[in-house]
Parts: structure tokens; sequence; C-alpha cells
């Protein structure tokens, strides 16, 4: 068994280098406990053997070489988030090829990992794999093992609040959001309220879990615009410098709010 001395960042290692990368479900069982969920958009992965692993497990089956790339890892003493990519072939050798990112927060105690609440960017996903052009993973973070956790800092935390009751899109050309980047299609979303569901901070760094309540205003391809009430689940890592969020990385789910405009829902 693993130590129940390992830090967030150490069980995090052991998440990407010997869980997913080798695609190893009995290393997850070493650190992960068996209560353990994934929340991901609307959906709910609850329990480690019940319906987390499985679902993985369908996605490494989908992309038989599917592999994480570390971007940025921001840490605290029990818990830590990540900004990564995933790539892979779908159906392997000759399929299309895609990447897509994501930035997830797992929470982490006394040596295991509890849970996780991630966006993934499976609109860009679906993208690439419809026009058979994948897109470049981004660089890698040089030591993302060697990050070492900050103090709190409350004035950055209150900074990212305010700004999250911001309608999107984001003034900050720094800031990446989804794949706006590389399509330069940009999501048009007035946000009304916003649940700060998950936010911490180390040092100017912050990583929070939000959902955006509003009104669609355009931005997504074939989806015209409809002033129902809707919701918007985001994830991010941003960083803050005098009084201001001066880049960061922000998934969205596109992809769930498009489901849900396509079928006349509102929330």
């Amino acid at each position: 068994m693993i130590p129940t001395s390992l830090p967030p960042l150490a069980l995090l290692r052991r998440w990407v280098v010997d869980y997913f990368n080798a695609h190893n479900p009995a290393a997850a069982r070493e650190f992960i406990h068996p209560d353990y969920s994934l929340e991901i958009g609307d959906v709910v992965f609850a329990g480690r053997d019940q319906q987390w692993l499985p679902a993985v497990d369908e996605q490494m089956r989908r992309f038989p070489g599917l592999g994480m790339t570390v971007h940025e890892v921001v840490t605290t003493s029990d818990q830590v988030a990540l900004w990564f990519s995933q790539h892979g072939a779908q159906d392997g050798a000759n399929g299309p090829v895609a990447v897509w990112s994501g930035v997830a927060i797992y929470q982490c105690r006394n040596g295991q990992m509890l849970g996780c609440v991630a966006q993934e960017d499976y609109l860009t996903r679906s993208r690439q794999l419809k026009s058979g052009m994948p897109d470049p993973v981004e660089p890698p973070a040089p030591a993302p093992w060697d990050a070492a956790p900050q103090a709190r800092n409350p004035e950055a935390e209150r900074i990212v609040q305010q700004w999250l009751t911001s309608s999107w899109p984001s003034a900050e050309p720094r800031l990446r959001c989804d794949d706006e980047h590389l399509t330069g299609d940009r999501l048009m979303f007035q946000v009304d309220s916003v649940e700060v569901l998950k936010l911490f901070s180390s040092g100017q760094t912050v990583a929070f879990h939000a959902r955006q309540h509003g009104r669609y205003q355009g931005g997504l391809a074939g989806v015209p615009v409809n002033l129902a009430r809707q919701h918007l689940a985001c994830n991010g890592i941003v960083h803050v410098q005098n009084e201001a969020i001066i880049r960061g990385r922000i998934i969205r789910d596109r992809i769930g709010l498009r489901a849900r405009l396509r079928d006349g829902a509102s929330s």
C-alpha cells in the first residue's frame, strides 16, 4: 500500500504516470478511495469500481493509445489542480487523432484521492475527429512534479470570484478559453449569477470550479441565439497580478450547453 504521508502532488503523479498513461487500473486501486467520484459537466461517476473506472476504461478502449500531457499544476496541502491535455487516435492506428484539454481539481486526504471535479473540452475533440485534422499539443510543464504549495491569497481569491460574474467572451487576450485561440469562434454568454463551487489559491494562482447562470447569445456553430436561462459549468487556473487576472486556462462545458440548447431545455 502507498504510505498515508504522500502529499496530493505525489498522488497526482501516480495518477498520471502509473495509472492513466500506463492504462493500469490496478495502480488506481492502490491510492484512489473506493468512494471516489468524478463530477464532469452535469454528470457524476460515483464509486471507483462501480462507475468511474468503467467509464475511463471505455474511453481507453475507444482511444487505445490515449495519453496525457501535464501543462500546469497548482497544489496545497490537501488538494491539487491540473491543466492537462489528453490525446490519441480513435480506434487506434490509422484512426482520426484528437487533442483536447481539461482542468481538474482533486481532493485528497490521508494519502488517498477522494474525488475530482473536472471539465474536458469534448466539443473540440468532436471537431477534430470529424475534420481528421488534430490540434497541436501545447507545451508540457517543465517540472510539474516539483510544484510547491504557497500561502493562501484571499485577495486573489476575491478578485477571481468577482471576475466570475463577468460575461463571456473575456477581454483578456492571454486568457485561453476552450479552443477559441485556434478557431476564432468565441462563446457569447451573458452571466447573471454564479455559483462558486470550489476555489483555492496558492500564492498568486487560483483554481476554481464554478457554475454560471445566464443566457446564451451566440458562438456555438449551428446553434442560434436562445435567451432561455441556462447554466454553464467552467473550471480554470488563472494568475492574478496588480488586482487583475493576467492569464490562465479555462475549460467550459460547451458540449453540455449545446445539448441543452438543441433540446430546448432551460435551467
